[in-house]
């Protein structure tokens, strides 16, 4: 697939998008005028009610939306009504049910949902600079490591929030992900292997094939859609954690070998609120919301650790399992050094403080143990 075919695709599947969140929006405004007739006024306090429309385009067996629904949801009620005199009630919105993995950040700044979770991978044109640990691939493989990094670097930049502000959101939490690894349908050994396959991947991350010049074809879409090209053919592979390849979307029926590569656990999902709810709230329910998402934020980091372990062990029993020396992810991240300066000038030139950004994670993840196998230079 030549680099016009996708832009092409990512073209199209922009547009389906915007017609789907249009779709979406006259949808629930319906929905809504039933729920405002059960209950009060979503988002505000009616009979000491609070209704909360929550969801994501992605089904709760993927960590973090599990945690949304199992822990967040759960200890949100739970504290509200412990603290204020306030009810709490969940209308969820889970697996796409009431938007599609491309459209939730568009369904939380329209008003769909009053809480979503998605990946910023999508939105690389509202949020670049939110895929900063994406531009200097094979971090840490510690999702609690990656957690604590990202933390690090917005608080140092408060523009990475504000960037929420600017589409109608407030950021609840940051959301870390299991380590990317690479699992296909064939077996592979050197880099050079990989020449001429077709592999998926998301948003930026796609250049850590593309920019690395192995000869990978770079395909794209949302992780739904995988199982279906890989058996079909359109692709052979994909960059991927371990959850995914295994039980929970059944990747490893149609690609037997899973290859720990260690691109890195990515914190680039996030937790975020439409605004006029935020400030339709009662004060006193906003700082026990935040304190709540700062502890599902965690759990992301923990809860991800926890799996891998167990998904791993899981594909070394059902499929095979590549443990790579060091010197082939040395050699892929030699491949990339050129990669983060080269970004991060792309962004400099649209106003982003791109070079501060990445340094400082760099920085943060050396504060936090990690030792990158390439010290990436971006001047």
């Amino acid at each position: 697939m030549s680099n016009k075919d996708i832009v092409n695709r990512e073209g199209k599947m922009r547009i389906r998008k915007s017609r789907l969140v249009a779709a979406a929006v006259s949808g629930v405004m319906v929905l809504g005028l039933a729920a405002t007739s059960m209950f009060g006024s979503v988002g505000q306090a009616s009979a000491k009610e609070i209704v909360i429309r929550i969801g994501s385009g992605h089904p709760p067996t993927i960590v973090y939306a599990g945690l949304m629904k199992n822990f967040f949801q759960t200890e949100l009620q739970k504290a509200i009504e412990a603290k204020t005199d306030h009810k709490v009630k969940f209308i969820e919105g889970y697996s796409g049910s009431i938007v599609k993995v491309f459209d939730t950040f568009e369904g939380v700044q329209n008003g769909v949902l009053d809480i979503g979770g998605f990946c910023t991978c999508f939105e690389a044109s509202k949020l670049p600079m939110h895929a900063f640990q994406i531009m200097l691939p094979f971090g840490t493989m510690d999702p609690e490591m990656s957690v604590a990094i990202a933390n690090d670097v917005y608080k140092k930049f408060p523009i990475l929030e504000k960037d929420f502000e600017k589409h109608g959101q407030v950021l609840l939490a940051r959301i870390g992900d299991g380590g990317y690894n690479l699992g296909t349908n064939f077996e592979w050994k050197q880099v050079s292997d990989l020449k001429g396959h077709k592999l998926l991947g998301a948003g930026l991350n796609l250049n850590w094939m593309k920019e690395a010049n192995i000869g990978i074809v770079p395909v794209t879409d949302g992780l739904p859609g995988w199982y279906e090209k890989i058996k079909t053919g359109v692709a052979e592979g994909g960059i991927m954690f371990p959850s995914a390849w295994g039980p929970v979307f059944k990747l490893h029926e149609v690609g037997k070998y899973y290859t720990e590569i260690g691109f890195g656990s990515i914190t680039w999902h996030a937790l975020t609120a439409n605004e006029r709810f935020w400030k339709n709230l009662p004060p006193e329910v906003k700082p026990i919301i935040m304190e709540v998402a700062a502890r599902y934020e965690i759990q992301t980091g923990t809860f991800n650790k926890a799996g891998y372990k167990k998904d791993m062990e899981w594909l070394r029993s059902n499929i095979t399992v590549s443990d790579l020396p060091a010197s082939v992810r040395l050699e892929w991240a030699q491949k990339l050094a050129h990669w983060p300066q080269k970004v991060a000038d792309e962004l400099e030139a649209k106003g982003y403080p791109a070079k501060a950004i990445l340094n400082a994670t760099l920085d943060a993840a050396e504060k936090h143990g990690y030792k990158w196998p390439v010290r990436y230079v971006v001047k």
